[in-house]
Protein backbone atom coordinates (compact mmCIF):
# COMPACT_ATOMS: atom_id res chain seq x y z
CA UNK A 1 0.00 0.00 0.00
CA UNK A 2 1.27 3.50 -0.76
CA UNK A 3 -0.85 6.13 1.40
CA UNK A 4 -2.05 9.33 0.67
CA UNK A 5 0.21 10.60 3.73
CA UNK A 6 2.83 9.10 6.03
CA UNK A 7 2.60 10.96 9.35
CA UNK A 8 5.50 10.71 11.58
CA UNK A 9 4.57 10.94 15.37
CA UNK A 10 1.70 10.13 17.26
CA UNK A 11 0.51 12.99 19.23
CA UNK A 12 -2.39 15.53 18.62
CA UNK A 13 -0.90 17.40 15.61
CA UNK A 14 -0.52 13.78 14.02
CA UNK A 15 -4.06 12.74 15.09
CA UNK A 16 -6.04 16.28 14.21
CA UNK A 17 -3.81 16.05 10.43
CA UNK A 18 -5.19 12.60 9.91
CA UNK A 19 -9.16 13.37 11.13
CA UNK A 20 -9.22 15.91 8.32
CA UNK A 21 -7.33 13.68 6.02
CA UNK A 22 -9.54 10.19 6.40
CA UNK A 23 -12.61 12.58 6.36
CA UNK A 24 -11.51 13.38 2.94
CA UNK A 25 -11.34 9.73 1.83
CA UNK A 26 -7.41 10.20 1.96
CA UNK A 27 -5.78 6.86 3.43
CA UNK A 28 -3.08 7.47 6.41
CA UNK A 29 0.09 5.75 7.85
CA UNK A 30 0.92 6.96 11.62
CA UNK A 31 4.68 5.60 12.19
CA UNK A 32 5.30 6.40 15.92
CA UNK A 33 8.62 5.53 17.67
CA UNK A 34 7.30 3.66 20.36
CA UNK A 35 3.77 2.79 21.73
CA UNK A 36 1.20 5.43 20.65
CA UNK A 37 0.23 6.98 23.61
CA UNK A 38 3.88 7.80 24.46
CA UNK A 39 4.05 11.37 23.30
CA UNK A 40 4.19 15.05 24.42
CA UNK A 41 -0.05 15.34 24.08
CA UNK A 42 -0.50 12.59 26.17
CA UNK A 43 1.28 14.12 29.20
CA UNK A 44 0.00 17.32 28.66
CA UNK A 45 -1.15 18.75 32.36
CA UNK A 46 -1.92 22.28 31.03
CA UNK A 47 -5.34 22.91 29.26
CA UNK A 48 -5.99 24.24 25.34
CA UNK A 49 -6.23 27.91 25.18
CA UNK A 50 -9.28 29.12 23.63
CA UNK A 51 -10.57 32.87 23.36
CA UNK A 52 -13.55 33.16 25.05
CA UNK A 53 -15.63 35.24 21.88
CA UNK A 54 -14.49 37.45 19.43
CA UNK A 55 -14.16 40.33 21.78
CA UNK A 56 -11.31 38.52 23.65
CA UNK A 57 -9.50 37.69 20.67
CA UNK A 58 -7.57 40.91 20.51
CA UNK A 59 -6.73 40.27 24.05
CA UNK A 60 -5.46 37.16 23.88
CA UNK A 61 -3.48 38.43 20.85
CA UNK A 62 -1.68 40.82 22.40
CA UNK A 63 -1.25 38.41 25.29
CA UNK A 64 0.57 35.65 22.83
CA UNK A 65 2.70 38.71 21.52
CA UNK A 66 4.06 39.64 25.13
CA UNK A 67 5.09 36.60 26.34
CA UNK A 68 6.67 35.83 22.80
CA UNK A 69 8.37 39.18 23.44
CA UNK A 70 7.13 40.50 20.03
CA UNK A 71 9.13 38.20 18.16
CA UNK A 72 6.25 36.17 17.09
CA UNK A 73 4.55 36.17 13.37
CA UNK A 74 1.88 38.31 13.93
CA UNK A 75 0.18 36.84 10.87
CA UNK A 76 0.50 33.76 12.12
CA UNK A 77 -0.82 34.55 15.82
CA UNK A 78 -3.94 36.42 14.15
CA UNK A 79 -4.62 32.77 12.30
CA UNK A 80 -4.46 30.96 15.53
CA UNK A 81 -6.45 33.10 18.14
CA UNK A 82 -9.33 33.57 15.49
CA UNK A 83 -9.49 29.79 14.84
CA UNK A 84 -9.30 29.00 18.61
CA UNK A 85 -13.33 30.84 19.33
CA UNK A 86 -14.76 28.22 16.47
CA UNK A 87 -12.34 25.10 17.69
CA UNK A 88 -14.77 24.95 20.77
CA UNK A 89 -17.59 24.70 19.23
CA UNK A 90 -15.73 22.08 16.51
CA UNK A 91 -14.93 19.98 19.22
CA UNK A 92 -17.86 19.95 20.66
CA UNK A 93 -19.63 18.60 17.43
CA UNK A 94 -17.24 15.66 17.48
CA UNK A 95 -17.99 14.71 20.84
CA UNK A 96 -15.16 16.24 23.04
CA UNK A 97 -16.86 18.05 26.33
CA UNK A 98 -14.24 19.64 28.76
CA UNK A 99 -14.64 20.16 32.25
CA UNK A 100 -17.29 23.07 33.39
CA UNK A 101 -15.12 26.16 34.05
CA UNK A 102 -12.70 28.19 32.97
CA UNK A 103 -8.94 29.05 34.48
CA UNK A 104 -6.19 31.68 33.94
CA UNK A 105 -2.74 31.01 33.42
CA UNK A 106 0.72 32.66 33.78
CA UNK A 107 0.60 35.65 31.68
CA UNK A 108 -3.24 35.22 30.69
CA UNK A 109 -5.11 38.86 31.24
CA UNK A 110 -8.25 36.56 31.64
CA UNK A 111 -9.68 33.26 32.34
CA UNK A 112 -9.57 31.29 28.84
CA UNK A 113 -8.10 27.92 29.46
CA UNK A 114 -10.00 24.90 28.97
CA UNK A 115 -9.47 21.75 30.92
CA UNK A 116 -10.22 17.72 31.15
CA UNK A 117 -10.06 15.50 33.73
CA UNK A 118 -8.23 17.96 36.24
CA UNK A 119 -4.74 17.89 35.38
CA UNK A 120 -5.17 15.42 33.03
CA UNK A 121 -6.11 17.35 29.57
CA UNK A 122 -3.68 15.99 27.17
CA UNK A 123 -4.36 12.89 28.06
CA UNK A 124 -7.82 13.12 28.15
CA UNK A 125 -7.90 14.70 24.83
CA UNK A 126 -5.53 12.33 23.22
CA UNK A 127 -7.44 9.05 24.45
CA UNK A 128 -10.82 10.47 22.81
CA UNK A 129 -8.92 11.20 19.66
CA UNK A 130 -7.27 7.79 19.06
CA UNK A 131 -10.18 6.10 19.64
CA UNK A 132 -12.01 7.42 17.06
CA UNK A 133 -8.82 7.73 14.30
CA UNK A 134 -8.66 5.88 10.87
CA UNK A 135 -4.63 5.68 10.38
CA UNK A 136 -2.96 2.49 9.71
CA UNK A 137 -0.24 2.15 12.46
CA UNK A 138 3.23 1.39 12.63
CA UNK A 139 4.31 1.53 16.29
CA UNK A 140 8.12 0.62 17.67
CA UNK A 141 9.36 1.95 14.46
CA UNK A 142 11.77 4.44 14.15
CA UNK A 143 12.35 6.95 11.00
CA UNK A 144 15.91 7.40 10.03
CA UNK A 145 15.28 9.04 7.00
CA UNK A 146 13.16 11.18 4.62
CA UNK A 147 13.02 10.08 1.18
CA UNK A 148 13.69 13.56 -0.77
CA UNK A 149 15.13 14.18 -4.39
CA UNK A 150 15.17 17.70 -5.86
CA UNK A 151 13.06 19.36 -3.24
CA UNK A 152 10.18 16.53 -3.23
CA UNK A 153 9.45 14.29 -0.70
CA UNK A 154 8.75 10.59 -1.49
CA UNK A 155 8.59 8.77 2.06
CA UNK A 156 10.82 7.43 4.68
CA UNK A 157 13.08 5.10 6.02
CA UNK A 158 12.09 3.26 8.74
CA UNK A 159 13.51 0.41 11.35
CA UNK A 160 11.38 -1.82 12.52
CA UNK A 161 11.28 -5.37 14.07
CA UNK A 162 15.66 -4.86 13.54
CA UNK A 163 14.94 -4.55 9.24
CA UNK A 164 15.07 -1.29 7.53
CA UNK A 165 12.75 -0.56 4.56
CA UNK A 166 11.41 2.29 2.95
CA UNK A 167 8.18 3.48 3.01
CA UNK A 168 6.36 5.79 0.12
CA UNK A 169 3.76 8.15 0.12
CA UNK A 170 2.37 11.52 -1.70
CA UNK A 171 2.92 13.35 1.49
CA UNK A 172 5.16 13.50 4.69
CA UNK A 173 3.62 15.13 7.60
CA UNK A 174 6.75 15.52 10.24
CA UNK A 175 4.49 15.41 13.72
CA UNK A 176 7.68 14.37 15.80
CA UNK A 177 7.53 16.51 18.67
CA UNK A 178 10.27 18.67 19.86
CA UNK A 179 13.73 17.97 21.82
CA UNK A 180 13.56 17.00 25.70
CA UNK A 181 16.28 14.56 26.17
CA UNK A 182 18.89 16.87 25.13
CA UNK A 183 18.61 18.23 28.33
CA UNK A 184 19.43 16.38 31.82
CA UNK A 185 15.90 17.58 33.21
CA UNK A 186 12.92 17.69 31.06
CA UNK A 187 9.70 17.11 31.16
CA UNK A 188 8.78 15.37 27.76
CA UNK A 189 8.03 11.84 26.92
CA UNK A 190 11.13 9.27 26.53
CA UNK A 191 10.76 9.27 22.95
CA UNK A 192 11.25 12.79 21.95
CA UNK A 193 14.74 13.47 21.23
CA UNK A 194 15.07 15.94 18.73
CA UNK A 195 16.34 13.37 15.85
CA UNK A 196 13.25 15.24 12.91
CA UNK A 197 15.20 18.05 13.73
CA UNK A 198 18.40 17.28 13.00
CA UNK A 199 17.61 14.88 10.07
CA UNK A 200 16.14 18.81 8.74
CA UNK A 201 20.03 20.27 8.82
CA UNK A 202 21.20 16.86 6.86
CA UNK A 203 18.43 17.55 3.77
CA UNK A 204 18.79 21.26 3.72
CA UNK A 205 15.40 22.02 5.66
CA UNK A 206 15.45 25.07 7.18
CA UNK A 207 15.33 25.50 11.26
CA UNK A 208 14.39 29.05 12.92
CA UNK A 209 14.45 30.55 16.05
CA UNK A 210 16.19 26.68 17.86
CA UNK A 211 18.20 29.31 20.55
CA UNK A 212 13.72 29.38 21.91
CA UNK A 213 13.76 26.58 23.96
CA UNK A 214 11.36 27.14 27.12
CA UNK A 215 12.18 25.55 30.50
CA UNK A 216 9.11 25.29 32.76
CA UNK A 217 9.74 26.70 36.18
CA UNK A 218 8.00 24.37 38.34
CA UNK A 219 8.78 20.75 37.80
CA UNK A 220 9.12 17.93 40.48
CA UNK A 221 12.86 16.51 39.37
CA UNK A 222 13.39 14.18 42.52
CA UNK A 223 12.35 10.90 40.23
CA UNK A 224 14.40 8.16 39.35
CA UNK A 225 12.95 8.61 35.83
CA UNK A 226 14.21 10.81 33.01
CA UNK A 227 11.15 12.37 32.36
CA UNK A 228 10.13 14.51 35.78
CA UNK A 229 6.59 15.92 36.61
CA UNK A 230 5.61 19.01 35.47
CA UNK A 231 3.48 20.86 38.02
CA UNK A 232 0.90 22.29 35.68
CA UNK A 233 1.00 26.64 35.46
CA UNK A 234 -2.88 25.81 36.75
CA UNK A 235 -1.29 25.37 39.82
CA UNK A 236 0.10 28.93 39.85
CA UNK A 237 -3.04 30.46 38.35
CA UNK A 238 -5.35 29.13 40.91
CA UNK A 239 -3.23 30.21 43.80
CA UNK A 240 0.01 28.53 44.69
CA UNK A 241 2.72 30.61 45.43
CA UNK A 242 6.63 29.96 45.03
CA UNK A 243 8.44 30.37 48.45
CA UNK A 244 11.94 29.38 49.55
CA UNK A 245 13.47 27.52 52.50
CA UNK A 246 12.15 30.62 54.92
CA UNK A 247 8.55 30.47 53.16
CA UNK A 248 9.68 34.21 51.56
CA UNK A 249 7.68 34.77 48.31
CA UNK A 250 10.52 35.95 46.22
CA UNK A 251 9.69 36.25 42.91
CA UNK A 252 8.22 39.42 43.51
CA UNK A 253 11.77 40.84 43.56
CA UNK A 254 12.08 39.82 39.92
CA UNK A 255 8.91 40.66 38.79
CA UNK A 256 5.57 42.80 39.90
CA UNK A 257 3.63 39.77 38.84
CA UNK A 258 4.98 37.20 41.02
CA UNK A 259 3.88 33.81 40.03
CA UNK A 260 1.59 35.02 37.40
CA UNK A 261 4.77 36.29 34.75
CA UNK A 262 5.77 34.62 31.93
CA UNK A 263 7.38 31.63 32.15
CA UNK A 264 11.00 32.87 31.26
CA UNK A 265 10.88 34.92 34.16
CA UNK A 266 9.82 32.80 36.42
CA UNK A 267 12.31 30.01 35.73
CA UNK A 268 15.30 32.40 35.54
CA UNK A 269 13.89 33.76 39.01
CA UNK A 270 13.89 30.21 40.55
CA UNK A 271 17.47 29.55 38.80
CA UNK A 272 19.32 32.52 40.19
CA UNK A 273 17.78 31.92 43.69
CA UNK A 274 19.03 28.44 43.78
CA UNK A 275 22.21 29.73 42.69
CA UNK A 276 22.48 31.83 45.74
CA UNK A 277 22.33 28.89 47.47
CA UNK A 278 18.30 28.80 48.33
CA UNK A 279 15.89 25.60 48.30
CA UNK A 280 12.67 26.41 46.22
CA UNK A 281 9.19 25.14 47.14
CA UNK A 282 5.87 25.14 45.29
CA UNK A 283 3.28 26.05 48.48
CA UNK A 284 -0.05 24.42 47.87
CA UNK A 285 -1.54 24.51 51.67
CA UNK A 286 -3.99 27.17 50.20
CA UNK A 287 -5.77 24.09 48.27
CA UNK A 288 -8.35 21.84 50.24
CA UNK A 289 -7.27 18.20 50.13
CA UNK A 290 -10.07 17.15 48.07
CA UNK A 291 -10.49 19.71 46.14
CA UNK A 292 -6.92 19.47 45.38
CA UNK A 293 -7.27 15.76 44.75
CA UNK A 294 -9.81 15.91 42.17
CA UNK A 295 -8.98 18.82 40.21
CA UNK A 296 -4.57 18.30 40.09
CA UNK A 297 -5.38 13.89 40.53
CA UNK A 298 -2.14 13.26 38.65
CA UNK A 299 0.10 15.33 40.43
CA UNK A 300 -1.61 14.28 43.98
CA UNK A 301 -0.97 10.41 43.11
CA UNK A 302 2.64 10.71 42.23
CA UNK A 303 3.99 12.87 44.92
CA UNK A 304 1.91 11.02 47.40
CA UNK A 305 3.76 8.20 45.64
CA UNK A 306 7.01 9.96 46.32
CA UNK A 307 6.03 10.61 50.20
CA UNK A 308 4.83 14.49 49.52
CA UNK A 309 1.85 14.93 51.51
CA UNK A 310 0.13 17.29 49.29
CA UNK A 311 -1.16 19.64 50.28
CA UNK A 312 0.05 19.66 53.33
CA UNK A 313 3.69 19.81 52.53
CA UNK A 314 5.39 22.38 49.81
CA UNK A 315 6.28 20.61 46.90
CA UNK A 316 10.73 20.66 46.35
CA UNK A 317 11.40 22.48 42.44
CA UNK A 318 13.50 23.26 39.64
CA UNK A 319 12.91 24.63 36.55
CA UNK A 320 13.13 21.68 33.74
CA UNK A 321 13.45 21.74 29.74
CA UNK A 322 9.60 21.75 28.17
CA UNK A 323 9.06 23.07 25.03
CA UNK A 324 10.78 24.16 21.53
CA UNK A 325 9.22 27.16 20.02
CA UNK A 326 12.07 27.21 17.69
CA UNK A 327 11.92 24.21 14.48
CA UNK A 328 11.51 23.35 11.46
CA UNK A 329 9.81 26.83 9.41
CA UNK A 330 6.51 25.85 7.55
CA UNK A 331 4.57 28.63 6.03
CA UNK A 332 0.79 30.02 7.34
CA UNK A 333 -0.47 26.17 5.88
CA UNK A 334 2.44 24.65 7.66
CA UNK A 335 3.96 23.63 4.43
CA UNK A 336 7.82 23.13 4.70
CA UNK A 337 9.43 26.04 3.25
CA UNK A 338 11.42 25.25 -0.39
CA UNK A 339 9.81 21.71 -0.12
CA UNK A 340 6.65 19.87 -2.21
CA UNK A 341 4.35 17.37 -0.28
CA UNK A 342 6.12 18.29 3.14
CA UNK A 343 4.97 19.08 6.41
CA UNK A 344 5.70 19.75 9.96
CA UNK A 345 2.99 20.40 12.71
CA UNK A 346 3.24 20.33 15.99
CA UNK A 347 5.88 21.33 18.24
CA UNK A 348 8.47 20.16 15.64
CA UNK A 349 7.62 23.06 13.66
CA UNK A 350 8.27 26.87 13.38
CA UNK A 351 4.95 28.45 12.49
CA UNK A 352 6.27 31.27 14.78
CA UNK A 353 2.91 31.71 17.03
CA UNK A 354 5.07 31.30 19.93
CA UNK A 355 8.11 34.05 19.34
CA UNK A 356 10.47 33.78 21.87
CA UNK A 357 8.44 32.32 25.02
CA UNK A 358 5.31 30.47 24.50
CA UNK A 359 2.11 31.29 26.29
CA UNK A 360 1.00 29.09 28.82
CA UNK A 361 -1.76 26.37 27.05
CA UNK A 362 -1.06 28.08 24.03
CA UNK A 363 0.80 24.55 22.39
CA UNK A 364 -2.10 22.17 22.17
CA UNK A 365 -4.38 25.14 20.55
CA UNK A 366 -1.44 25.45 18.10
CA UNK A 367 -1.91 21.51 16.85
CA UNK A 368 -5.23 21.83 16.91
CA UNK A 369 -5.23 24.73 13.97
CA UNK A 370 -2.01 24.56 12.15
CA UNK A 371 -2.50 20.49 11.79
CA UNK A 372 -5.62 20.97 10.14
CA UNK A 373 -4.43 24.25 8.03
CA UNK A 374 -1.58 20.91 6.68
CA UNK A 375 -4.46 18.92 5.71
CA UNK A 376 -6.27 21.21 4.19
CA UNK A 377 -3.44 22.13 1.88
CA UNK A 378 -3.09 18.49 0.94
CA UNK A 379 -6.67 17.43 0.55
CA UNK A 380 -6.78 20.89 -1.62
CA UNK A 381 -3.78 20.04 -3.70
CA UNK A 382 -4.19 16.13 -4.30
CA UNK A 383 -0.64 15.61 -5.09
CA UNK A 384 0.37 12.12 -6.30
CA UNK A 385 4.31 11.31 -6.20
CA UNK A 386 5.72 9.35 -9.65
CA UNK A 387 6.93 6.15 -8.59
CA UNK A 388 10.38 6.03 -7.58
CA UNK A 389 13.02 3.47 -5.78
CA UNK A 390 15.64 4.84 -3.20
CA UNK A 391 18.58 3.34 -2.07
CA UNK A 392 18.65 2.44 1.80
CA UNK A 393 20.67 4.79 3.71
CA UNK A 394 23.18 1.94 4.81
CA UNK A 395 24.85 4.37 7.81
CA UNK A 396 25.27 2.34 10.97
CA UNK A 397 22.14 3.10 13.23
CA UNK A 398 23.81 2.60 16.30
CA UNK A 399 27.36 2.42 17.57
CA UNK A 400 28.11 1.13 21.59
CA UNK A 401 28.83 4.28 23.26
CA UNK A 402 26.15 6.54 21.90
CA UNK A 403 24.41 6.12 25.32
CA UNK A 404 27.34 7.30 27.08
CA UNK A 405 27.74 10.19 24.71
CA UNK A 406 23.91 10.95 24.47
CA UNK A 407 24.17 11.76 28.90
CA UNK A 408 27.37 13.42 27.81
CA UNK A 409 24.99 15.77 25.72
CA UNK A 410 22.08 15.98 28.31
CA UNK A 411 24.41 17.39 30.72
CA UNK A 412 26.41 20.00 28.27
CA UNK A 413 22.99 21.18 27.23
CA UNK A 414 22.05 21.81 30.86
CA UNK A 415 24.66 23.30 32.05
CA UNK A 416 25.84 25.78 29.02
CA UNK A 417 22.76 25.76 26.67
CA UNK A 418 19.94 26.13 29.53
CA UNK A 419 18.45 28.86 31.27
CA UNK A 420 21.22 31.53 31.60
CA UNK A 421 23.90 31.67 28.37
CA UNK A 422 27.17 33.31 28.03
CA UNK A 423 29.97 32.55 24.71
CA UNK A 424 32.24 30.70 26.41
CA UNK A 425 29.93 27.61 28.07
CA UNK A 426 28.40 28.00 24.35
CA UNK A 427 31.51 27.37 22.96
CA UNK A 428 32.32 24.60 25.05
CA UNK A 429 29.00 23.11 24.22
CA UNK A 430 29.73 23.23 20.45
CA UNK A 431 33.40 22.18 20.74
CA UNK A 432 31.86 18.55 22.76
CA UNK A 433 29.54 18.37 19.90
CA UNK A 434 31.94 18.80 16.87
CA UNK A 435 34.26 16.46 18.81
CA UNK A 436 31.72 13.89 19.14
CA UNK A 437 29.74 13.77 15.76
CA UNK A 438 32.21 11.53 14.23
CA UNK A 439 31.79 8.47 17.21
CA UNK A 440 28.25 8.13 16.91
CA UNK A 441 25.56 5.89 15.08
CA UNK A 442 23.60 7.44 12.77
CA UNK A 443 20.35 8.25 15.10
CA UNK A 444 22.70 9.86 17.95
CA UNK A 445 24.44 11.84 15.70
CA UNK A 446 21.08 13.37 13.98
CA UNK A 447 20.19 13.92 18.01
CA UNK A 448 23.48 15.75 18.12
CA UNK A 449 23.19 17.99 14.53
CA UNK A 450 20.13 19.18 16.82
CA UNK A 451 21.85 20.08 19.53
CA UNK A 452 24.71 21.89 17.35
CA UNK A 453 21.46 24.34 16.06
CA UNK A 454 20.42 25.64 19.16
CA UNK A 455 23.75 26.16 20.11
CA UNK A 456 24.63 27.59 17.12
CA UNK A 457 21.11 30.23 17.04
CA UNK A 458 21.90 30.61 20.95
CA UNK A 459 25.79 32.11 20.03
CA UNK A 460 24.37 34.20 17.17
CA UNK A 461 21.63 35.80 19.47
CA UNK A 462 24.28 37.72 21.58
CA UNK A 463 21.54 39.74 23.42
CA UNK A 464 18.59 38.13 25.59
CA UNK A 465 15.06 37.91 24.48
CA UNK A 466 12.38 35.91 25.91
CA UNK A 467 13.82 31.90 27.03
CA UNK A 468 17.17 33.26 25.53
CA UNK A 469 18.92 34.83 27.98
CA UNK A 470 22.26 35.73 27.75
CA UNK A 471 24.53 36.44 30.98
CA UNK A 472 27.40 38.28 28.67
CA UNK A 473 25.49 39.99 26.80
CA UNK A 474 26.61 43.64 27.68
CA UNK A 475 30.18 42.18 28.33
Amino acid sequence: MKPDCIIIGSGLAAIWSAKFLNDAGFTTLMITKNQVWDCNSFYAQGGVTMANDENDVPLHIEDTLKAGSFHNKKEAVEILSKASVKLKQELLEYGFRFDPGVTREGAHSVSRVYHKGGDATGREIHKFLLQKDKSYLLDEAIVFDILIENGVAYGVSVLHKGKKYNIYANNVIIASGGVGALYKYDTNARTISGDMQGLAVEKGIALKDMEMTQFHPTVFIEMKFSQKLLLTEALRGEGAHVIDENGRRFLFDYDERGELAGRDIVSRAIFMHQQKGHKVFLDVSMFDEEFFKKRFPTIYTKLRDYDINVPYEPIPISPAFHYMMGGIEVDLNSKVKGFENLYAVGEVAYTGVHGANRLASNSLLECFIFAKKAAKEIIEKKFSTKEKNFEINSEELFKNDDKHYKNLLREQMWRNVGIIRDEKGLKEALSFIDETIPKLGRLAKLRFLTAKEIVKAALNRKESLGAHYRKDENA
